[in-house]
C-alpha cells in the first residue's frame, strides 16, 4: 500500500499547476531525448548561480510520474531550475533509434548530464528514482574523479541496485500480478512499434509471450543493447558490486519493505566509501515515502532529499 497508494492519489493540484517547458536534445546516433524543464521564477537571483536538480526517472516513468510532480514542487518552491530528462522512447513519441533504455545506461546519462548542465554555473544535483536511480549510480561509478565535473551530489531512490534479486523478486507472487502486468501492458505495445520500425531487429513473438520481466528484458531488453541475454545484462547493469568506485558525495535511498527490492539486495555500510551514505527505513515501499500522508503528496521524500543536498536548508550531508 506504501508503494501503490502514493502512485495513484499523490498528484491531485500538481499535475495542471505546474508547466514544463520542453526542450529536445539531439543526440550523436540521430536520435533525440526530450527533457522538460521547470525554470525558477526568482528575478533576484541570477539565473545562472541558481541551483539546478536533475531527475532521471524509474521504469516507464515520465515528468509526470507523480515523484517527478513531487520533487518539481520541492524545486519551484525553492527556486531551483529543474529539469526531467526523459529515457528513449518515454517522453511521449517512439524514438528513432534501434534502441530503448536499461538500468545500466550510464553512457547515456554522463551525455544528458553534459547536454543539459552545460553552462550552469550554480551547483547540479542529481537524483535518479529507481531504474534511473541504478543508472545513475553506475553513471558516477564509471565517471569516477570526473563525476564532480557535472553534478555535485547524487541521490538514488530505490534504485534496485542487484538486478538479478530484484528481478527475481518483483517476477514472483502477487508482485508479478501488479506490477509486472502493469509494466508489461506499456513495455509490450512500445516493443511492436519499435518492430515495426526495424523489423527483425529482434523476436517479436518471444517479446509477446513474456510474463515476466526477465522474460522480457531476455528478448527485448539484451539484445537491443548489447548483451548476451538477461542474465548478462543484470550482471554487467547492476550497480551493488562497484559501489565503491563512487567518487562524489552519494545518498541511497532504499526502505526495507520495497516489495521490488529486498534487504539483500542492499549494500551493507562496510560496503561504500565515507561519502557514500546509505538510508534504509523500515518502511516507505517503492518509491512511496509519503510520510503518513494518505491520500497525499509524497512531500517528505523530496524534503527529506532537498535536505541532505543543501546543507544550508535543512539537515545537511554533515550531520547525516
Amino acid at each position: 500500500m506504501q508503494t501503490i497508494w502514493p502512485a495513484l492519489f499523490s498528484k491531485a493540484g500538481d499535475k495542471e499547476a505546474l508547466r514544463f517547458e520542453r526542450q529536445r536534445l539531439s543526440a550523436p546516433d540521430g536520435d533525440f531525448v526530450d527533457a522538460d524543464w521547470l525554470r525558477a521564477q526568482d528575478a533576484a537571483a541570477a539565473a545562472g548561480s541558481r541551483p539546478l536538480l536533475l531527475l532521471f526517472h524509474g521504469l516507464e516513468g515520465s515528468s509526470r510520474s507523480h515523484y517527478a510532480l513531487a520533487f518539481a514542487r520541492y524545486a519551484q518552491q525553492r527556486h531551483w531550475d529543474y529539469v526531467v530528462p526523459h529515457f528513449r522512447g518515454c517522453s511521449g513519441e517512439l524514438n528513432r533509434a534501434p534502441r530503448a533504455y536499461h538500468s545500466g545506461d550510464f553512457e547515456e546519462v554522463g551525455w544528458i548530464l553534459s547536454q543539459l548542465t552545460q553552462g550552469h554555473a550554480g551547483p547540479v544535483y542529481a537524483v535518479g528514482v529507481s531504474l534511473g536511480g541504478n543508472a545513475l549510480l553506475r553513471w558516477s561509478q564509471e565517471a569516477g574523479e570526473g563525476a564532480a565535473g557535472n553534478v555535485a551530489a547524487v541521490v538514488a531512490i530505490s534504485a534496485p541496485l542487484d538486478l538479478a534479486v530484484s528481478g527475481a523478486q518483483i517476477d514472483k507472487g502477487l508482485n508479478r500480478q501488479i506490477y509486472v502486468r502493469n509494466f508489461l501492458s506499456t513495455m509490450q505495445p512500445r516493443a511492436r512499434q519499435k518492430h515495426a520500425q526495424y523489423p527483425g531487429l529482434f523476436d517479436m513473438q518471444a517479446v509477446s509471450r513474456a510474463r515476466s520481466l526477465y522474460e522480457f528484458d531476455d528478448a527485448f531488453t539484451a539484445p537491443l543493447h548489447g548483451f548476451r541475454n538477461a542474465s548478462d545484462y543484470y550482471s554487467r547493469a547492476s550497480s551493488l558490486p562497484a559501489m565503491h568506485r563512487i567518487r562524489i558525495p552519494a545518498l541511497v535511498i532504499n526502505a526495507l519493505n520495497d516489495p521490488f527490492v529486498p534487504p539483500a539486495a542492499l549494500p551493507r555500510p562496510t560496503q561504500v566509501p565515507a561519502h557514500v551514505q546509505l538510508f534504509q527505513p523500515m518502511t516507505g515501499g517503492h518509491v512511496g515515502f509519503a510520510a503518513g500522508r494518505i491520500p497525499g503528496h509524497v512531500h517528505a521524500l523530496p524534503e527529506m532529499v532537498g535536505h541532505w543536498l543543501a546543507p544550508s536548508e535543512g539537515i545537511g550531508r554533515q550531520h547525516g
